[in-house]
Parts: C-alpha cells; sequence; structure tokens
C-alpha cells in the first residue's frame, strides 16, 4: 500500500532571525514616513502620536515581549509566526518606499 505523508516539518524557531527583522523594520518604518508614507497600523500610528521614533521603539518593544513570552510559555510556532509576519512588514515597508520614491520624482 502506498502511503503519503503531507505535513511539512515546521520550520524551527529563530530568534536571530527575530531580531533582524525587527532591525529591517525599524529601518524601514523610518525611511519610509521620512519619505512621506504613512503607518498602515491603528495601533502603531497611535503609539507614534509621541513622535515616529519613541512610537517605533515602543511597538518593537511589545514585538519583542511577545517573543520573549512565547519563549517562556513554551510556544515556539508564535515566533516563526512573528518572523513570517515581520518579513511580509518588512516587503510592505520596502514596497512602500519604492513606491514613495517613484511618486516623489517630478
Amino acid at each position: 500500500m502506498i502511503s503519503f505523508n503531507f505535513s511539512k516539518e515546521f520550520p524551527a524557531p529563530s530568534l536571530t532571525t527575530f531580531v533582524a527583522l525587527q532591525t529591517l523594520d525599524l529601518a524601514t518604518t523610518l525611511i519610509g514616513l521620512k519619505m512621506g508614507a504613512q503607518e498602515s497600523s491603528i495601533f502603531v500610528a497611535r503609539i507614534m502620536q509621541m513622535g515616529p521614533v519613541a512610537g517605533t521603539l515602543i511597538a518593537k518593544i511589545f514585538a519583542c515581549l511577545l517573543a520573549a513570552a512565547a519563549l517562556r510559555f513554551k510556544r515556539p510556532r508564535v515566533l516563526v509566526f512573528l518572523n513570517f509576519w515581520f518579513a511580509a512588514v518588512v516587503a510592505w515597508n520596502l514596497g512602500t518606499i519604492l513606491y514613495s520614491g517613484f511618486i516623489s520624482r517630478p
């Protein structure tokens, strides 16, 4: 009898990837804001009323607390999900930066 195993191995959580993505998100968010883009997240936009750098850093602190809680309570899939989520956020930020650069050309 032929047996098919369709379940793929779940990716291993990576704290290094998480830190790199947080750094890239911080940088691309600040660059995008400087180029005239606006924050898409309502939560982060409200925090940014304190200022773009302060708001972004507070949002990064929340992300790090969530990652630390996931590791503390032995929920590695949460960290994997966060890595995928922030990879998408960084890609979105880069797209916004590129779009803002094309729009600002005379």
